[in-house]
């Protein structure tokens, strides 16, 4: 298509002489605009692919795609329920639980927590839980006092495994004397750390039959967390459940406990991505400066081509050649470098932060403990295209104008 004569005038006209060096640093410059562009493409939406898919196996993970809850608080004969909706089509798992908030203080330190009330069989099934422990054992979560903290908690609190935590509860016994709040020390059996700020520094899990006793709900749960096949099918598998419970409960799907916060991911996902394809286009018109600004430089050169014989389509293509070389060259730079920055983000964090000496990545900010990248090759590829096409885009109105020079005009104000 390209000839290798238009080959060699377009790579010639891209290497200018001194009194052109104007124009070869504006191509450079578009160059360099086009790599940071794509680059920062690729990188960001690799992020924010990455916060996605970390926040979501976290959540999902720790907690139910869904909650099933009784007409009142606590929802008895629950082992017999959780046997019929085992059979439903499309559920994985079915844990009974009991869900509380409290208050609890170690060495004078005191904050707010959650304790979840949990069979060790279905803690252990929870491999997010039992593949990060990171001090003591799951074989002690048993007893009358045992317990398990997030790393990040006990860390806060200065508690070891077989160290005391002190569980006070804001529904208290009622006395003579009126309402005094529940208090009880647990001894922490083991510690976890799954990478999420939340959990690690507030969640707390309890032998179900002790938080039986100590939420004063004998015989009964507050919900039934439900583990299905795909999440996204949560929605109808919680219709087939509600059917399955005559209408008798009340479910709760991930998708709505936790629209609010992925729409917002999502949102700023598209407006990140709408903001650095700014730096594409703007970019782009650097190419079409420059190529314009070389057209007029090379008027002479244009006109006596045409007189030896070269084609408008020749000119053309000379310069839709000089213009796409420096958009493909950009494109391609600006690929290489934000997959390797993608496939390094976490090293390069850690080594920022040593340099400067600040974090840039606080955990109880963005809620996770380090800096996730996820590259989606769709999206690479969309990004790859996007940038290659409008650099020749911009190289079709300065190419065709100078195919449109009239030569017998450019050598008369020669």
């Amino acid at each position: 298509m390209f000839s290798f004569f238009e080959w060699m005038v377009a790579m010639r006209y891209l290497r200018a002489r001194r009194q052109e060096g104007f124009i070869s640093v504006i191509a450079w410059f578009s160059l360099l605009g086009i790599a940071l562009g794509v680059a920062t493409l690729i990188i960001v939406m690799a992020v924010m692919n990455g916060f996605r898919e970390e926040l979501l196996s976290r959540i999902l993970g720790i907690n139910g795609h869904l909650s099933i809850y009784g007409q009142t608080n606590q929802l008895r004969d629950f082992d017999p329920i959780a046997e019929r909706l085992r059979k439903v089509t499309g559920v994985v798992a079915v844990t009974p639980m009991i869900e509380g908030q409290v208050m609890a203080t170690a060495r004078g330190i005191a904050q707010g927590a959650v304790v979840r009330g949990i069979r060790a069989q279905d803690l252990a099934a929870r491999n997010i839980v039992a593949d990060n422990i990171k001090s003591g054992s799951l074989a002690d979560f048993k007893g009358k006092n045992a317990i398990i903290v997030g790393q990040r908690m006990a860390s806060k609190m200065g508690v070891l495994v077989g160290d005391k935590i002190t569980l006070i509860s804001p529904k208290g016994n009622t006395t003579a004397f009126g309402t005094v709040p529940r208090m009880k020390a647990y001894t922490v059996a083991a510690t976890f750390q799954i990478g999420m700020y939340e959990y690690d520094s507030s969640f707390v899990f309890m032998p179900l039959k002790n938080a039986q006793v100590y939420f004063k709900m004998p015989g009964a749960v507050s919900n039934l967390e439900v583990f299905v096949t795909h999440p996204d099918d949560a929605i109808a598998i919680g219709r087939d459940i509600s059917k399955e419970m005559k209408g008798k409960a009340r479910i709760h799907d991930w998708q709505r406990v936790n629209a609010s916060f992925f729409n917002a991911i999502q949102v700023e996902r598209n407006v990140m991505f709408l903001i650095l394809t700014l730096i594409i286009v703007v970019a782009a018109f650097n190419i079409i400066s420059s190529l314009i600004m070389l057209v007029k430089d090379k008027g002479k050169d244009i006109a006596i081509l045409r007189t030896m014989g070269a084609t408008s389509g020749m000119i053309m293509r000379i310069f839709f050649i000089a213009g796409a070389s420096v958009g493909t060259i950009g494109t391609m730079a600006g690929f290489g470098l934000g997959l390797a920055f993608t496939e390094n983000i976490e090293t390069i964090r850690q080594w920022i932060q040593g340099l400067t000496g600040t974090d840039l990545f606080a955990a109880e900010i963005y809620f996770l403990s380090k800096l996730p990248a996820v590259v989606d090759p769709s999206e690479v590829v969309a990004v790859v295209l996007m940038g290659l096409g409008l650099s020749f885009l911009a190289t079709l109105y300065p190419a065709w104008r100078a195919s449109k020079l009239d030569p017998a005009e450019a050598l008369r104000y020669e």
